[in-house]
């Protein structure tokens, strides 16, 4: 019996060295540095200040409303929602087709975690829908006590709207990479990297997704073919090619929104933004 159990314990103790040297290979094999290409991630984005913050948020406002108070409530001609704030933020009518995220929701609920005062009428779970059920009613509203309340209300925090815009964009650039097969993140990780590591590559990356979108969703392709974030660095060239990633950006951004003109429906006529979208986006370099 005692040969028995002495032959047990060794078997049981070289299982054990086998599975302590797999264990010891794995480790290894996870801090080598191909798994880390196959699942890139970036960088957490340049920590701005308060300043800085107020800066983007500041460009921003004069891009969306061209820094006038009186635009910051808005419904733009052939769009069911209505847009707020500097970042024209969307909100809907209960019944109105939800195409995009209706961010303004998402920012009353970070404004009231920030300690923000909500509107009385707003203060509410959960969020009212928007009360006006289209741009016809809203345009024919002559005095309304709730779109006062609401101008002054978006008056008062410009400043924490821009730390939203920055905080979304924060959670947002890891969706990109997830939204992506293994083989392609790691190109894009490069890029995102190359812009959110200054201050002005915050801004670009911001304002854009904020203006066009990430490029993950059915609702941002037209053939096939999407114009927001994603598809703005895809198209970007590398550090030998184009050390200069706000410019390389820039070429980029005018090839991806050429494109989706060329792509789209021929009754939208998409052909008389561009221009303006151009504008904007060559702004990033001026």
């Amino acid at each position: 019996m005692g040969s028995i159990r002495e032959v047990f314990k060794k078997l049981v103790d070289t299982r054990n060295l086998f599975r302590g040297i797999l264990v010891f290979l794995s480790v290894l094999i996870i801090l080598s540095g191909s798994p880390v290409k196959a699942n890139a991630q970036i960088s957490n984005i340049k920590k701005l200040s308060q300043q800085e913050i107020d800066q983007i948020g500041e460009s921003i406002f004069k891009n969306e409303c061209a820094s006038k108070e009186e635009n910051l409530i808005s419904w733009n001609a052939g769009e069911d929602f209505m847009s707020l704030g500097i970042g024209h933020f969307i909100w809907y009518p209960a019944r109105g087709k939800r195409i995009f995220v209706g961010s303004f929701v998402k920012f009353l609920e970070y404004a009231k975690l920030s300690g923000e005062k909500i509107p009385r009428w707003l203060d509410k779970q959960p969020v009212p829908a928007c009360p006006w059920i289209s741009r016809d009613s809203f345009l024919s509203v002559k005095s309304d006590s709730r779109l006062t309340d609401l101008k002054d209300f978006l008056t008062k925090t410009k400043s924490l709207q821009a730390a939203f815009i920055i905080k979304r964009l924060d959670e947002a650039l890891p969706l990109i990479l997830k939204h992506l097969p293994e083989g392609r993140r790691e190109r894009i990780a490069f890029q995102l990297d190359r812009l959110a590591s200054t201050f002005l590559g915050v801004y670009v990356l911001a304002d854009y997704t904020n203006f066009k979108g990430l490029g993950i969703t059915p609702s941002e392709y037209y053939r096939g073919k999407g114009w927001g974030l994603l598809q703005v660095l895809e198209e970007m060239r590398s550090t030998k090619e184009a050390p200069d990633a706000i410019r390389e950006f820039v070429r980029s951004a005018n090839i991806v929104l050429e494109n989706r003109v060329k792509n789209s429906p021929v009754g939208r006529n998409e052909q008389k933004w561009l221009p303006g979208w151009q504008k904007r986006i060559n702004s990033y370099i001026k």
